[in-house]
């Protein structure tokens, strides 16, 4: 039989694809090395000349959904008609709204033996994902909507307590104490970025 070969980023995107169906359908610890290798019909060397090990399997997953993110906000930062207010809601509310496997793969991040992946991702977040919020903040001075000084820096706080306080699933908050915590995150945005008492209350 004739040898298959493919473009590097094809085969690398195919393994991730399965990957991510697999930790999807069987949970992340089921989902083996050796599973993923059946499954995308991939000999082990091809696997390994991609991907050192499952963890990072995993650490690509989540940058690719990262990125992804990025590259929707950064379209909802550019449209040149959209207000500041409402690319703030589209942004915020899309965080929400990820795909089912990648809330899953978000869910599993939270396990202790993650950790470390987490932070890194969350570094990931913040770096990544703070200049385009810092666009839209600026572009809301302008507007008169908001009244900050430093942009980007403000933003990154906020990214970075928000993902440690709400996203990192460290703490356990029942759902009225996460209630609770997502009420004084919106005040704090407010303040924090001089805007309007009750503008972030779709959070």
């Amino acid at each position: 039989m004739k040898r298959i070969v493919k473009d590097p980023k094809t085969r690398r995107k195919e393994i991730l694809e399965v990957a991510g169906e697999l930790i999807k359908n069987q949970g992340y610890v089921n989902a083996t090395v050796e599973a993923i290798i059946q499954k995308a019909g991939v000999a082990k060397g091809t696997f390994y000349y991609y991907f050192k090990s499952k963890e990072d399997v995993l650490d690509a997953l989540v940058h690719s959904m990262v990125d992804e993110v990025c590259t929707e906000y950064k379209k909802i930062a550019a449209e040149p008609k959209m207000r500041a207010m409402v690319k703030m809601q589209q942004m915020l509310r899309g965080q929400n709204q990820l795909p089912e496997t990648e809330s899953e793969l978000m869910e599993h991040l939270h396990q202790p033996e993650n950790r470390e992946l987490h932070e890194r991702i969350n570094i990931e977040i913040v770096t990544k994902i703070s200049p385009i919020f810092a666009q839209v903040i600026e572009q809301g001075k302008k507007e008169g909507v908001f009244d900050v000084e430093n942009s980007l820096e403000t933003i990154q706080f906020l990214l970075a307590s928000s993902q440690f306080l709400l996203e990192s699933g460290l703490f356990n908050w029942t759902q009225e104490e996460q209630k609770k915590r997502i009420q004084s995150m919106q005040a704090i945005i407010e303040r924090s970025l001089g805007a309007k008492p009750g503008s972030f209350s779709f959070i």
